[in-house]
């Protein structure tokens, strides 16, 4: 079961980048008691995202579209956000 901000990450990527692949991954449980871990079960998350939109476009270039989709979500509402970016036919 996915909490509400895991939610709000999916929806706010597929609005952006109407992903092909899209896998949102809670490592908060992971993490708990750690740094950063502020008890809310949402503080660490991975993301997989498959989207046409990257083609042609390099790593950073595909970060930076990614966060601009989410906004405020990482850095300020969760602790730790990692991600991987590929293009329709690139390796995961």
């Amino acid at each position: 079961m996915s909490g509400p901000l895991a939610q709000e990450i999916e929806t706010l990527l597929r609005g952006a980048l109407a992903p092909t692949r899209l896998d949102v991954i809670n490592d908060s449980a992971q993490h708990s008691g750690h740094a950063g871990d502020d008890g809310s079960g949402e503080s660490h998350f991975t993301v997989i995202v498959e989207s046409p939109h990257f083609e042609g476009k390099n790593r950073l270039q595909r970060q930076r579209m990614v966060l601009g989709a989410l906004g405020d979500i990482p850095g300020d509402r969760v602790h730790a956000f990692a991600m991987k970016c590929i293009a329709p036919g690139e390796e995961a």
